[in-house]
């Protein structure tokens, strides 16, 4: 979804109670979370975006995706230094010559939090439940709507087997949870896993105290296989405002802050020991346009303006949008003009429109394509339907997102060029309308995963909701039947060159539909007390973000400044598994390799 994300007892293990000292008064409003509390290393990270749901079945936004990276195995994770599948919970995987059964080896060495082993029929369950229950696939479902029958023959055994060839087995990025506590939920719309704690899990941390919009807690998980983290809490704490979240930084109050403006980074530059990372990105900025919400079952709903249901207004609009001021004037430079959907981070997806295309900045083209659609201005310049209902647009606007106001005000000023007005409403929960539909364009953004699988697939018609009282992984309720037919094929295509063609082929489609402009790729730009931290690990490691990676290794591999290790201070120092070890481990356990998510800067996956 969009920025958003489906908004949704169990009995989870009280355990300790906040067992290792955490106090749940610890992090109340003026209470500095410094990088070191007494004898304890804390590493507090600012969030600008509130956790939609701690439920892995449920959350969407990039901050509780990020989270359930630190706090649950996926079967396989990403290298730090080029994205390629590694192990995860899953030691090695290979595919029947007709690639139709998958068997996955489960590892010996991973621990549920409250001291039961993790097995395959942990990750059975897991794929099981969303095969079953479609609440249970409100996230992830993509992954698994292909798989015919999921088993584990024994604890270290899992065989998935498939209706058609699937791309993405090697990159399924779905938690897998612990059976014995997540069997026991009913409503899986409903249970967002965040009333008791601590949250049973086998990754590298443990969720141990959650507060609305203030704070999400965790300790490192000591029996992690990987090794446990250096840091003994790591705290993400809410901002709503960004300008908080920077003067938090310069005094010491959080360590590390994410998506910063280029003034703020500017700023920082100079700053005493904050170092600022400014980072080819993974996202895409983005104008949504609605299409018509509708549901699965036929229905029509929401309120969005008619004319955008024709592609000569939408591409005049577009036509209208310079993206070449908006990389300069709004990120001043911290940023690419955007093209296709995947954005150049990932080279061998990436895409642009060539020739005639190209919707390029082109105000007079703009006029004409709308004079000869019928929209002609009328005596006092404004632009009207055949109807005679002005063109006059809402856009949802991020109210925690300077980027989103800034951009809302070039518009307002090149599309009242064209004779359409524009209301940008600045909300701090955009998800309620556009769930509802009550909206005519969005500002829009996802993180991209190495496998570009789920961004593609929240477009399909098979992401509509039900009806229109529940919730689709769908991101702007865009059904297309073309671009469907090339989703179908992509998905199926395990030759890594063909199914990159296929991918492109998607994005063109998508681009000639009108409905996504991708306006910029923004750079990462994030800073990190030095004081704080001593070293920690980018991904890619040449050159990349620490924020949202595709992975752990950001926070799993910080070190402390207070730290004793002897190990170099460089900004990927400290990962245990870098390209040598990685290709080892990947040779001793025989793998052979085949080649998801929202909303503004930090609003989704």
């Amino acid at each position: 979804m969009v920025t958003m994300a489906p908004h949704r007892s169990l009995r989870l293990l009280l355990a300790s109670a906040i067992a290792s000292g955490i106090a749940a008064t610890s992090l109340t409003a003026g209470h500095p979370a410094q990088a070191d509390e007494g004898d304890k290393a804390v590493l507090t990270v600012a969030v600008s975006q509130s956790v939609d749901s701690l439920s892995p079945f449920l959350a969407q936004r990039l901050v509780s995706t990020s989270i359930h990276r630190l706090t649950y195995e996926y079967l396989t994770n990403y290298d730090v230094k080029d994205a390629r599948p590694i192990p995860g919970l899953a030691t090695a995987w290979k595919a029947s010559p007709d690639k139709l059964t998958w068997t996955y080896t489960i590892r010996t060495n991973s621990t549920w939090s409250d001291g039961k082993k993790a097995t395959a029929e942990d990750a059975a369950w897991t794929f099981n439940k969303m095969m079953t229950d479609d609440n249970a696939a409100t996230a992830n479902g993509s992954y698994t709507a292909n798989f015919e029958k999921v088993t584990a023959p024994d604890p270290r055994t899992l065989v998935i087997k498939l209706k058609k060839p699937q791309a993405t087995m090697t990159a399924l990025d779905v938690p897998i949870v612990p059976k014995h506590i997540w069997e026991t939920v009913g409503d899986f719309s409903k249970f967002n896993n965040d009333k008791q704690f601590p949250i049973v899990g086998n990754g590298p941390f443990i969720i141990t105290d959650y507060r609305v919009d203030q704070y999400v807690r965790l300790k490192p998980n000591k029996t992690f296989w990987r090794g446990a983290p250096k840091f003994d809490e790591l705290v993400l704490r809410y901002y709503k405002d960004g300008d908080a979240a920077v003067a938090a930084l310069r005094k010491g109050e959080v360590s590390f802050v994410p998506n910063l403006t280029p003034a703020q980074a500017a700023s920082l530059k100079s700053a005493e020991d904050i170092k600022v990372n400014d980072a080819p990105g993974r996202r895409f900025y983005a104008l949504a346009t609605n299409p018509g919400a509708r549901s699965k079952d036929g229905k029509k709903f929401g309120n969005g303006h008619p004319a955008l249901l024709d592609p000569a207004v939408r591409k005049a609009l577009f036509l209208a949008v310079d993206r070449k001021t908006i990389v300069d004037k709004v990120f001043q430079g911290h940023a690419v003009e955007g093209e296709g959907y995947i954005p150049p981070r990932f080279a061998s997806y990436f895409w642009k429109p060539q020739g005639a295309q190209k919707l390029a900045h082109d105000p007079a083209r703009a006029e004409r394509m709308l004079d000869e659609a019928g929209y002609r201005k009328n005596s006092g310049g404004k632009r009207v339907g055949k109807d005679g209902r002005p063109l006059d647009f809402r856009i949802l606007c991020h109210a925690t997102d300077p980027n989103d106001k800034a951009v809302g005000k070039y518009l307002q000023e090149w599309w009242g060029k064209l004779g359409i007005g524009l209301k940008v409403e600045c909300l701090d929960n955009v998800s309620d309308p556009w769930l509802k539909g009550d909206y005519d364009l969005a500002f829009d953004g996802w993180s991209v995963n190495p496998d570009p699988d789920y961004v593609l697939s929240i477009h399909t018609c098979a992401a509509l909701p039900a009806t229109p009282k529940d919730t689709g992984a769908t991101d702007n309720f865009i059904c297309d039947k073309r671009y469907d037919e090339l989703y179908a094929k992509q998905a199926v295509e395990y030759d890594p060159a063909k199914r990159a063609q296929l991918v492109k082929q998607l994005q063109s489609r998508l681009y000639d539909t009108g409905y996504m402009n991708v306006m910029a790729y923004p750079n990462a730009v994030e800073a990190y007390r030095t004081d704080h931290i001593r070293s920690i690990t980018t991904m890619p490691q040449a050159a990349g973000n620490l924020w949202g990676q595709d992975g752990y290794w950001s926070w799993w591999s910080a070190q402390p400044a207070a730290s004793g290790d002897d190990q170099d201070s460089g900004s990927s120092a400290g990962l245990l598994i870098g390209a040598g070890s990685a290709a080892a481990l990947l040779l001793a356990a025989g793998i052979a390799f085949a080649v998801r998510r929202r909303s503004t800067a930090d609003d989704r996956e």
